[in-house]
Formats: structure tokens, sequence, C-alpha cells
């Protein structure tokens, strides 16, 4: 069976129509995945017992006439910091690597009670603190274009796994670009939302006025009925918005492409920008301009300070939701110790991982008595500059279009022992954090050593729906998300 372009609506339709079983199909996913995985090392955990349950009670669902889920049968892949209860949820972390959660995620729940399958949990920077998958506390995630390269992060697994074709679809998280930048670097769709769409609850965090978890598809119009199950207020999450949720699948051509206002920032075309990726990223622009959409000149220029912002806020909360994990309450400890400093002091100099720790002690740091003031007020305010910068933006403009990231995947090894340089893979996805705002990232081309690039179209507040619309009909007139990888 060729599964490597089947939709979740196709899959639906011929469980209905008896074409296939899910039991078939999710054996017929596992073979793969234990064929192809020990090759790219996407998945933590493969959760096949689950699976092949789960396929069967809806085999037996189907079989009594009764109504399936919007996602029926379709693989789901689970980020590993997705609280799954009864299956392992690590983090990538070794702090974690042997807790089971007595609880699952929001979003988890939701998926399941549309009957999708879930295939496993995959692998990301440990706590989701990394833009490679290199600072997991497990193993090195590959990109399944090139074995070589990273597969970027921190939702490296995910997004992997999906590239090659071993889930339908996959759940990630987005606080610096950890949903986008991967999904650019393996040529697959992925959708960080607005802050506050999607419920945080069951989901480890990183920096929780940043943290927004999405979803990964090959195509705009799969992310978009993945997304609208996920979306909604939660009263276990207080930041989740109570605002009404589109029904993206029925909006995929509310946007009219003719006479859209793109922007085009030039501080996104700008050094340190692969040439390559600059004009793959262009001739996106210009997809859109031949159906009639205007591009529109604009200019954010506090986002070259987004990345600045970024790394001090987001360590300073780190600082703060990463004192659960003393291995009294979390996660493993270290035995024996004299005195309960020192059994701190141990058991998290022994299993926290080397950017884990260096991410608490930058956040400590500026957030100590002395420093306050001059790194988290001052970064605080700039936040709100930026985030009015695009407020401003968008009386122009319909959407603005950027490039992810500013180079194709990179070898493995080569930034990891150089911290300032890996942080700077976020450069261009860290500013739609540092708003709030929502971002679509779309495949749009190959380098000529056929490595992929992406591009993002960044929304207004609450206007998933218009991203997916003009994702969606990209994808129309485009086959880069077609295009799999060799393994």
């Amino acid at each position: 069976m060729d599964i490597q372009n089947l939709s979740i609506d196709t899959i639906r339709k011929s469980l209905i129509a008896k074409k296939f079983s899910a039991l078939d199909l999710t054996k017929t996913y596992l073979a793969r995945l234990k064929k192809i995985d020990p090759k790219i090392k996407a998945f933590i955990t493969i959760t096949d017992n689950l699976a092949l349950k789960t396929a069967t009670s809806l085999d037996q669902k189907i079989a009594a006439g009764k109504k399936i889920g919007k996602l029926a049968g379709s693989l789901m892949a689970i980020k590993d910091n997705f609280m799954t209860e009864g299956t392992r949820s690590t983090a990538g972390s070794q702090v974690l690597k042997d807790y089971i959660p007595p609880y699952s995620s929001t979003l988890y729940n939701k998926l399941l009670a549309e009957d999708s399958i879930p295939i496993g949990k995959t692998n990301t920077d440990a706590f989701t603190f990394g833009a490679s998958t290199e600072n997991s506390g497990f193993f090195i995630t590959k990109n399944p274009w090139n074995l070589n390269l990273v597969p970027g992060g921190s939702s490296g697994g995910s997004a992997a796994a999906l590239s090659a074709n071993l889930c339908t679809f996959a759940l990630g998280t987005d606080t610096g670009g950890s949903i986008r930048q991967p999904a650019s670097l393996c040529s697959v769709t992925g959708i960080k939302p607005t802050y506050g769409r999607n419920s945080r609850f069951g989901i480890t965090s990183m920096a929780s006025s940043f943290d927004t978890p999405g979803a990964f598809a090959k195509t705009a119009a799969d992310l978009a009925l993945v997304s609208q199950v996920m979306a909604g207020v939660d009263c276990r999450d207080a930041t989740s918005s109570l605002l009404p949720v589109p029904d993206y699948p029925k909006l995929l051509l509310q946007t009219k492409l003719k006479g859209l206002k793109i922007g085009l920032a030039h501080q996104y075309f700008a050094d340190p920008i692969n040439p390559a990726v600059k004009k793959a990223v262009q001739q996106s622009a210009t997809v859109f301009e031949k159906q009639g959409a205007k591009l529109v000149d604009i200019s954010l220029p506090n986002s070259r300070l987004a990345l600045a912002v970024y790394y001090i806020l987001v360590p300073c909360e780190i600082s703060a939701n990463m004192a659960r994990f003393d291995g009294i309450r979390f996660g493993s400890s270290v035995k024996d110790t004299k005195d309960l400093l020192s059994h701190y002091l141990e058991t998290r100099g022994k299993y926290m991982e080397d950017e884990l720790k260096r991410r608490i002690l930058i956040g400590t740091y500026a957030l100590s008595a002395g420093y306050f003031d001059a790194y988290y007020m001052k970064a605080a305010k700039v936040r709100t500059l930026i985030k009015n910068e695009f407020i401003n933006a968008y009386k122009k403009v319909d959407l603005i279009l950027a490039p992810t990231s500013p180079t194709p995947a990179w070898p493995i090894g080569q930034k990891v022992d150089d911290p300032l340089q890996m942080y700077l893979a976020d450069i261009y996805t860290c500013p739609v954090n540092v708003a709030g705002l929502p971002a679509l990232a779309l495949p749009c081309g190959f380098t000529a050593d056929n490595l992929p690039v992406g591009f993002q179209l960044i929304g207004n507040y609450w206007t998933e729906d218009s991203l997916f619309s003009a994702g969606y009909q990209y994808q129309q007139l485009t086959d880069y998300h077609l295009s799999n990888p060799k393994l």
C-alpha cells in the first residue's frame, strides 16, 4: 500500500468504504516505521501496542455502523513534551527518562476523541530548548533529506517523522520557531497558532508566555482539519481564548488572492540569509503576485531586536518553570546525598542537559537583584514595541511573507558547541513568538543540493483561517509539498 500521499480525508473515506481497515493501515505504518526510523531516530517511544489497540477499536466502531471522528485512521506522532497517560513522556530529557504521567494533555485527548491513532512519541531538544534536536537527552534525530544534517528543532522528531512518511500528522510546540523552522528544513507544512488559540494544559512548560502548541501535516488542507480539532478554550488553561473557532476546512477558498496585500519586510531578506533561501522565498511571493496579489514593501525595524528580547525573557521564564524538576516531585534523583542542598545540586548536575543548565543560568542572572531592571524590564518594553510594530503593519497589509530559516539544514555538530550561532537559527521566527502572532510554514523549493527551503505567512491575531486559505491555494499552484526524501 502506498501510504506516502494519503490525506486525512482520503483515509477516513477509505475506511468508510472498507477499501482497507484501520488495523491494516496501522500495521503498514508500523512496518515502515520499524524499517526507516533506525536511520533517522525520530521516535523516543513507539506506541505499537496502543496503536494496534486503537485501530482495532476503530474497526469495531465502523463495523457496528457508528459515526467515526474527523481524523479517523490518521496516524498521529506526538512530540514527547505532550503528556500521554500511561505512556512514557520524557520531554526529551534524562530528567524525565522514566516518567509515566497519570493524565494526558487536552490536545492529545481532543485528537484521540476524533479517532486518530497514536503511533509514538517523537524526539525533541531537552524540554524543547534548542533549534536542531541535538540537545536531546537521548539521541540526535537526522534529517530525512540528508542523514548527515539536522532536522531543525525543537520539534525535529515530529518534522522528520512526517517528512519520512512515518505518520499522517504530528504534534509540536512553537516557542521561538520550533514548529516552523523544522517544517522548513524537512519540507513539511506547520502551523504556529495565535498564542491562546490552543490549550497548553498537559504540555511541559518552557516559557509560559511564549509556548504555543500546534501541528505538522503534509498539506495546508490536512493541517486546517487537525488545527480545527485542536483549537478552542480549555478551563484548565487560563490563557486559552474564549473566541469561537472558525471551521478552517470549510474556509480554504475564502481568501481571494486577487487584491490580497502581502507585506515584504526588507529586514527579513538582508544578511545573514542564504542566497538560495532568499531566491526561493522571493519566488514564492511571485506565485501570489501572478494570481493578483499585491506585494507591498514594509519595514519592521524592531524585529532585529526580537532575538535579543527572546533570549532574555524566555530564559527568565525557564528559570522559574524548571524549579519544579528537583528530583523530588518529578524526575530522576541522586540517592544518598548528605543534605537537601547537595541533593538538588547533584541531581540537577547529573541529569540536566547542558543547554538546559545554560538557559537556567542566563534566566536566573537576568532576574537577580541589580539586573532585573537592566535586562528583564527593558526586554519586556521592547517586546511591546515589536508587538505594536506588527499591529501597525497590518493596517497596510493582510499577510506578511518571510523566510523561516536563514539557511537550509546544516551538518550535525556544526553549531552545537557555539550557542550564539545556534540561537541565530531562530532569527526570522522569534519575532512572531515575541508578538504572539499566528504563522504558517510552507515548503517553497530546494537548493542545488536538494535541501528543502520553506517560507512563512504571518497573519494578524486570530487569522489562522486566512493563513490556511492562502497556504492551501499556494499548494494548489505548486508541488514542493508533494516531494518525498529517498530513504
